[in-house]
């Protein structure tokens, strides 16, 4: 498998922030004009970026002194539903948030191109690709997301194992000894389906399968890519999972059932919520394990699946492209990012940010990075990522056939 290049970061900026609101549409906080720019995100609201915020604040006004940056923290549950509206009415904020992967290359028609912009930071953070397409960056990467395994030490410890075994066969072995809840699973918003694939997926998937997934040359029907779905009906049908998972909320739901110690494992997140920095205020940090993929299939490369978590892009509506990318650099800063790190236990996309005060588990994530390789599911569009979650449930339910929900997933990866 191929091994990604990586970039470091050591950019200072910041910007001023004038207000917070929510649920504001596209003829409310539109974009700015002169000396003024509106940002529309889901994070400036939370206490935990509120030292993001200001340390990128101070340095963005020493560089443009009169220029007003006003902050609208949408929830984020209605964020892409405000945002499509405010991309049909052709205005809207100067800056905005987006997921990396297919909510931003769904929408790269109503954004700038930053490369021209952000030369001096391409070699200084990472996560590039997933705010990419056809060769242009459009946001710049302020996290990297991605989808480890965590387990519980202690629960491992207690039934007189060592640690998660290599082989798919032997870790479902090592489930049963401990007797305890195998996976913390939350499928009621279609979202864990997707944790599984990526997070599992490199122990299932040959080297060039795992390069042609990522590279748009999927094979849905191929024996691993089929039993990459075959397990997600047989863990659930073997009682590894905790019951009723698709009335289970991943968000939090399913994440406390693992902070609690009711499941020795989940596929969590390495940013931003469910994370080990999470986990940490209710397990002991040195019980929080991180682990690969167990091999699924003999040859595979375990790796750990990340992208660009979130990042900030430009409107093209805005009036000045040079002053809104500007403000995107900001969000990008070291003390910026640091402060975030620090606060709510983001993995930055400044890779050089010294995170060894952090714990193991972050330790561990961190370490991974240099092999690292892109989720699986962040290469597909959002269209084929909601019948995805759909078809899940349905599997989950035995409503549909895995053939028919492969047949159909085929069909939309299909239409591009």
């Amino acid at each position: 498998m191929r091994k990604r290049t990586l970039w470091t970061v050591a950019l200072a900026a910041g910007l001023v922030l004038s207000g917070c609101g929510s649920a504001a549409g596209p003829g409310s906080s539109s974009g700015g004009g002169e000396n003024k720019l509106v940002v529309w995100d889901w994070k400036s609201g939370d206490d935990a970026a509120a030292a993001y915020i200001a340390k990128a604040k101070a340095d963005f006004a020493k560089k443009h002194t009169g220029v007003t940056v006003e902050f609208v923290a949408q929830p984020f549950d209605q964020y892409y539903t405000l945002l499509g509206a405010a991309i049909q009415a052709g205005k809207g904020p100067d800056v905005m948030l987006f997921n990396g992967g297919g909510q931003i290359r769904d929408r790269v028609d109503a954004l700038v191109p930053l490369d021209s912009y952000v030369t001096e930071d391409r070699d200084r953070l990472a996560g590039w690709d997933a705010f990419s397409k056809d060769g242009k960056a459009y946001a710049s990467p302020v996290t990297l997301q991605g989808h480890p395994i965590y387990y519980n030490k202690k629960l491992y410890k207690e039934a007189g194992l060592d640690g998660p075994p290599a082989t798919w066969s032997d870790f479902v072995s090592g489930c049963e000894t401990i007797r305890t809840t195998c996976f913390a699973l939350g499928n009621k918003e279609g979202i864990g389906i997707q944790f599984f694939l990526s997070g599992l997926g490199s122990g299932a998937l040959t080297d060039q399968e795992y390069d042609d997934w990522i590279a748009g040359k999927r094979n849905w029907t191929a024996p691993n890519v089929k039993r990459i779905f075959q397990l997600w009906t047989e863990v659930n049908s073997a009682g590894l999972n905790n019951e009723g998972a698709n009335s289970t909320a991943l968000f939090n739901d399913a994440f406390a059932l693992f902070s609690s110690g009711k499941a020795v494992h989940v596929i969590g997140l390495m940013s931003d919520v469910g994370h080990w920095k999470d986990f940490g205020e209710f397990l002991d940090p040195g019980d929080i394990g991180v682990m690969p993929a167990p091999v699924i299939t003999a040859g595979a490369t375990p790796s750990l699946p990340y992208d660009g978590g979130i990042g900030y892009a430009v409107a093209k509506w805005t009036a000045d492209p040079a002053l809104a990318a500007d403000l995107v650099r900001s969000l990008t800063s070291r003390d910026a990012l640091t402060a975030f790190y620090a606060d709510a236990g983001a993995v930055a996309a400044d890779t050089g940010i010294d995170v060894s005060k952090g714990g193991p588990a972050v330790a561990e994530i961190v370490s991974g990075i240099s092999s690292g390789e892109p989720a699986l599911h962040v290469a597909l569009s959002s269209r084929t990522l909601d019948l995805m979650g759909r078809l899940s449930q349905q599997l989950l339910s035995g409503s549909v056939t895995l053939d028919e929900a492969l047949g159909q997933l085929a069909a939309s990866d299909n239409e591009g």
